[in-house]
C-alpha cells in the first residue's frame, strides 16, 4: 500500500517466535505473518510486544524485513516500531523501514529517561522529518512512567497534519481520546490499543483502527466490522470474553506470554519461548483460563 493511504482497520502487533536456541525462527515468523493475514487482517504491526527493544540490531532489521515483504506481497499495511533511546538511533529504524517498503512507522518515548514535552515533541517531531512515512506516535504510559500530554499530541497534529496518528494507552483511554480529539478540532486520528478491549467504546469516539494481538485478530476483525456495521449484539457478544483475556495480560511479558500460548495451540507457531530475563510465567491454571475464553471468543463468533 501506498504510504499515502489512510491508515485504518485491524493491524495486529505480532508475535517473534524464538528456537529453543534463542534465535528468531524465521520459518514460524513467516507462518505467523501469513496466518494473521489470512485472517482479514488490514496489515501488519511489530511493536512493544514484538519484543523489539530485546532484538539486537540486526535480529530487528530481520523482523522489519520480514513483515514489510508478508505485507507488500498482499498489498497491506506495514507497520513498523521505529523508537529507540537516541536520536541517531531511531533514524537509523526509520531509514531501514523506509528502505524495506514499510509503509508506516509506530513509536513510543525514550524509556530511560523522562522528557518534558518540549523534548517529547521535538523528539518525534523528528522522527516525522524523517521521512515522508506516516507515524503512530504511541502513549506507551506502561513503559515511560507517564501519560504522552494532550497539549504534545495536539501541537503534533496540528504541526504534521495527516501524517501523524496516535495509539493511547494511558488510562481513562475513553477520556482522554475525547480530550484529544476536541483538542484538534476533530482532527487526530486514534487507534485502540489494548488489545481489543476497548474497541466498542473507543468506536463511538472516533477511532479509525485496533492494534491488537495477533493471537486472537479474527475475533478482533468480527469485533471491528460488528461495530462498523452497527452490529452492537455482536460486537458486545465478542467484547465480553475478549476484555477478559486482555485483562489476564497486564504486562508486556504477559501479553507475549499468553499470546504465544494460544499461537501455539492455533498451530501457528511451534513454541512459546520468550528472551529471558522475562517477568511473566504463564502457569498452567492461567493457561487453562486463557484456554477456556478462547472457546468462548470462537463461540461468540461462530
Amino acid at each position: 500500500m501506498s504510504g499515502e493511504q489512510s491508515l485504518a482497520g485491524v493491524l495486529p502487533v505480532i508475535q517473534t517466535p524464538y528456537m529453543a536456541t534463542g534465535e528468531i525462527d524465521v520459518d514460524d515468523l513467516d507462518r505467523e505473518l501469513e496466518w494473521v493475514l489470512d485472517q482479514g487482517a488490514d496489515g501488519l504491526t511489530t511493536g512493544m510486544v514484538s519484543e523489539v527493544l530485546r532484538l539486537s540490531v540486526e535480529e530487528r532489521r530481520t523482523l522489519t524485513e520480514r513483515v514489510c515483504a508478508a505485507a507488500g506481497k498482499r498489498s497491506r499495511f506495514a507497520v513498523i516500531s521505529c523508537g529507540g533511546e537516541t536520536q541517531r538511533e531511531v533514524t537509523e529504524h526509520v531509514l531501514h523501514a523506509v528502505g524495506c517498503g514499510a509503509t508506516a512507522l509506530m513509536a513510543i518515548p525514550p524509556i530511560s529517561i523522562a522528557l518534558d514535552e518540549d523534548n517529547l515533541y521535538r523528539y518525534f517531531a523528528e522522527i516525522l522529518g524523517a521521512s515522508d512515512l506516516p507515524l503512530v506516535v504511541q502513549d506507551a504510559s506502561g513503559y515511560v512512567g507517564k501519560p504522552l500530554g494532550i497539549d504534545v499530541q495536539a501541537k503534533l497534529s496540528n504541526e504534521f497534519g495527516d501524517q501523524v496518528y496516535f495509539k493511547p494507552e494511558a488510562p481513562p483511554i475513553g477520556q482522554r481520546l475525547s480530550e484529544l480529539r476536541e483538542a484538534t478540532g476533530g482532527r487526530s486520528r486514534a487507534f485502540e490499543g489494548s488489545g481489543g478491549a476497548a474497541i466498542v467504546d473507543s468506536f463511538r469516539r472516533g477511532i479509525v483502527g485496533t492494534m491488537p494481538g495477533a493471537e486472537v485478530c479474527w475475533a478482533i476483525r468480527r469485533l471491528w466490522d460488528a461495530a462498523m456495521n452497527g452490529d452492537w449484539d455482536l460486537a458486545y457478544e465478542i467484547s465480553g470474553p475478549l476484555m477478559l483475556l486482555v485483562s489476564m495480560q497486564t504486562t508486556v511479558d504477559g501479553y507475549v506470554a499468553i499470546e504465544k500460548h494460544l499461537l501455539k495451540r492455533q498451530g501457528v507457531i511451534r513454541e512459546t519461548f520468550q528472551r529471558a530475563p522475562s517477568g511473566y510465567v504463564l502457569d498452567p491454571e492461567t493457561a487453562a483460563e486463557a484456554d477456556r475464553l478462547f472457546d468462548r471468543l470462537v463461540e461468540a463468533t461462530e
